[in-house]
């Protein structure tokens, strides 16, 4: 019998690489996957939505300490999350924070999450250039989170920074981090106590953190702890998301200029954009299932225990299914696996999509024209990030 050709190798640990790169393009038009040093990386479309859903996987980054070695508060964290759960723990866990964060009650946030995009905007009418992430993205995911907490604003320079350091445990070079992102998770994990206790004393009846706890007395539920978790869990990737995503936006606007023009001209088309900066630089490069049997998928053996890597912009710009990658906000596109799919989709989906959506309307209002200066970012595997994002700018 004729052996089946090997399948292309992704180096995802080394720094220079990136899951949108010509390495990965070349590999996915020879194979819907690749062998990397962490498992699989499945490249195209049609694969990686039939495994989100596949039965025959688990949600695979409750792996991600283990096998970076990481230890302390965050690894423990993590892998108690509802991230790390599986069947009937993560079912309950996903009953209780979904109608949590229900649609009507994130659009009746949309006020203050536009008044708080708005100061901020309006803030960079005083000059012509900014440090684009320390000036507007990470104030505001700060300030965001702080809206969704009930928290009062000013409370966003401590949440931001240390979400954002939890960050640092996802990436490749988490190992260098551990300190800083085990101090971090500390912190939010007190804040997450002070935060039930408010809601219980009646001091906060209307966040998402009141609506949670009595979703939680509802239920009868007797895990405080998952209670804690489920909310450190919400500041982490509610903050981090909007952080990231809203500089890779800013970082295409200012190469796909008509584009930006475009959307200032309609912000309507403001849903949209935001699902296409996700399918272009998605912030989180891939979603993570592992085996639990041994079976066979499109003509490869898949071992127990083996690792799956969803790479979402290679599976968004598939050529099966998109066959102009350009960055286009009003080209019809299939949806893409930025925030997951099957049990484990993105809880926070909506809260992340909505106070986007008021930021780029914000900033539409203000910036003419820009263009972006030094940026660095992190490694484009794993989580990523600009570092920061110099712009230069006119005001409308």
């Amino acid at each position: 019998m004729q052996q089946a050709p090997p399948l292309p190798f992704l180096n995802l640990k080394d720094p220079s690489f990136s899951t949108k790169g010509q390495e990965a393009k070349d590999a996915r038009a020879g194979s819907w996957c690749a062998e990397t040093p962490f498992g699989l990386a499945v490249l195209r479309y049609r694969e990686v939505g039939l495994l989100l859903r596949d039965k025959r996987l688990r949600q695979g980054s409750y792996a991600w300490p283990d096998k970076n070695k990481l230890e302390g508060s965050f690894a423990e964290f993590w892998k108690r999350s509802v991230i790390s759960r599986e069947g009937k723990d993560h079912r309950i866990l996903r009953d209780l924070a979904i109608p949590s964060l229900s649609e009507d009650f994130v659009d009746s946030l949309i006020p203050q999450f536009d008044a708080a995009a708005e100061a901020l905007a309006h803030a960079l009418r005083a000059g012509s250039s900014c440090e684009f992430m320390e000036d507007f993205s990470i104030p505001f995911a700060g300030q965001a989170i702080c809206i969704l907490l009930g928290l009062p604003l000013d409370h966003w320079s401590q949440i931001s920074h240390d979400a954002s350091d939890l960050g640092l445990a996802m990436g490749i070079n988490c190992l260098d981090h551990q300190e800083t992102f085990n101090a971090a998770c500390d912190r939010l994990t007190a804040l997450s106590h002070e935060l039930i206790a408010r809601a219980r004393a009646g001091d906060d009846q209307t966040s998402y953190i009141a609506r949670l706890v009595r979703r939680y007395e509802e239920m009868a539920l007797q895990d405080e702890q998952a209670l804690v978790d489920l909310i450190l869990i919400s500041i982490f990737g509610g903050v981090d998301t909007t952080r990231s995503q809203l500089g890779f936006a800013m970082a295409l606007f200012a190469e796909h200029k008509e584009q930006w023009q475009a959307l200032c001209a309609d912000p309507a088309l403001g849903p949209q954009a935001i699902e296409e900066i996700i399918r272009a630089w998605p912030t989180t490069t891939w979603a993570t299932r592992e085996a639990v049997e041994d079976f066979s998928f499109q003509n490869v053996e898949i071992k127990r225990g083996t690792t799956l890597h969803m790479l979402v912009h290679s599976s968004a710009r598939d050529p099966q299914i998109c066959q102009q990658p350009s960055f286009n906000i009003l080209a019809p596109r299939k949806r893409h696996f930025g925030f997951g799919g099957g049990a484990h989709h993105c809880i926070g989906h909506y809260v992340a999509r909505t106070d986007m959506a008021s930021a780029l309307r914000a900033l539409g209002r203000v910036l003419d024209d820009f263009d972006v200066g030094n940026a660095r970012y992190l490694p484009d595997s794993g989580n990523t990030s600009p570092i920061n994002l110099p712009l230069s700018y006119s005001v409308r």
